[in-house]
């Protein structure tokens, strides 16, 4: 019970973010919550250790590096350019964000996308003199809607594809969520128009080519990114081709990194630099929640419900619903098992990966990119989005997000 109440004031915190004259970063919140839990023994020193998921970690930190290594090498600023430079209007540049960046999350991951898209969107807006809310919303909400159309967009979209018994998994994503998806992402659109309209004046966007501030870390940097476009294209035939190779994203992020490790003599600093912060607030969240986790308390309230859990709309609804509370891959990882011994088909697993990737829509816990993307922002440029700021258009965009998917499904 003391987990739950942990849980309760970490929310709280994380809604409020100041206390008197003290202003909390989120992963200051998040670390105080696993020293709480900690504290009353609520979890022991080696379970919270064993806890800690150090793929993601490791992950984040290969990641980082690269991130870092473009921003830093000004090779990210120049690469933005030659994505962005036809946006001559915020709604043109808001349209490019979410359909680019949202395409690309479907192939390249959502966390890689709000690492290496933060930086960049931060200096579109600049460039197109608006508040950075605007783009880093439009970032946040693209690669969460995107993610959902592929099985390697989010984790939880891969552990499904890999323990659902779906077959061709990339077709059946497609199939079921590729359109839909589309209608999601200018749906977005349309919602950040209507709560941002004073913002998306006509005006032109003056823009010119970035130059290159460090040749010989951009040119590591391109290698890094190369390599990363070729691990990942070697994941997606591994997995399309249902081969069980242990491939892990880890082993992507983390060779993706190496060129700039064991080549740049400026690896240190690029280390140095790197958001030790987000990776503090991950290893403290996977305390917190397997502290949470233990309590049982939300599996009683699953267990205990007289709803079908094998319909559809229910499957959406408790994903969305639960993974504001236990995170998306520890529900999937709970509520996956549960559907395969009821014998669901493709459908209520497509049904599940959906719900539970759109959660991170509706409020800045419900997706890892979102705390990556607001810890970045605040990190590089002083920039943040409050919880208010995100859920007055969360709540609204999940809400119709819901609704495309649920008639997609239901229909086809």
């Amino acid at each position: 019970m003391i987990s739950i109440i942990v849980l309760s004031i970490v929310f709280v915190l994380i809604i409020i973010r100041r206390i008197g004259k003290f202003r909390f970063q989120i992963w200051q919140i998040m670390a105080l919550g696993a020293i709480a839990v900690l504290a009353t023994l609520q979890i022991s020193p080696l379970k919270a250790l064993q806890a800690i998921n150090l793929d993601v970690i490791f992950f984040l930190f290969g990641m980082f590096i690269v991130g870092e290594a473009l921003e830093s090498s000004g090779y990210l600023s120049h690469l933005s350019y030659r994505l962005f430079h036809k946006a001559r209007s915020l709604d043109s540049l808001v349209l490019l964000v979410l359909f680019g960046m949202g395409i690309m999350s479907a192939f390249l991951m959502n966390d890689t996308l709000a690492i290496i898209g933060t930086p960049v969107v931060l200096l579109l807006s600049k460039k197109a003199d608006t508040p950075p809310k605007v783009l880093l919303l439009a970032l946040a909400f693209a690669i969460t809607i995107g993610s959902v159309t592929s099985p390697i967009g989010n984790p939880q979209n891969l552990l499904i594809a890999m323990n659902g018994d779906i077959a061709n998994p990339f077709i059946t994503f497609f199939r079921y969520l590729l359109l839909p998806t589309l209608i999601n992402l200018f749906l977005a659109y349309l919602l950040l128009r209507l709560f941002y309209r004073r913002q998306f004046d006509h005006k032109s966007i003056a823009d010119h080519p970035e130059p290159v501030k460090d040749p010989e870390l951009a040119r590591l940097s391109k290698i890094s990114l190369l390599l990363l476009v070729l691990l990942i294209l070697a994941k997606i035939i591994i997995v399309f081709a249902g081969l069980r190779i242990d491939f892990r994203l880890t082993y992507i992020a983390l060779g993706a990194a190496l060129p700039i490790i064991l080549f740049s003599p400026k690896r240190f600093r690029v280390i140095r630099k790197i958001d030790w912060s987000t990776l503090v607030f991950f290893a403290a969240m996977f305390i917190l929640m397997e502290s949470v986790w233990d309590s049982g308390i939300f599996q009683k309230v699953i267990g205990s419900t007289n709803l079908s859990l094998t319909s559809l709309a229910v499957i959406m609804g408790i994903s969305i619903v639960l993974s504001q509370f236990i995170s998306n891959v520890p529900l999937v990882a709970l509520y996956l098992p549960m559907l395969m011994q009821l014998g669901v088909d493709g459908k209520e697993l497509i049904a599940l990966a959906a719900g539970s990737t759109i959660a991170g829509n509706l409020s800045i816990l419900g997706a890892a990119s979102n705390v990556i993307i607001i810890q970045n922002a605040e990190q590089k440029a002083g920039e943040t989005l409050t919880f208010w700021e995100f859920i007055r258009i969360g709540v609204p965009l999940t809400a119709v997000n819901l609704l495309v998917y649920w008639l997609f499904l239901t229909i086809f």
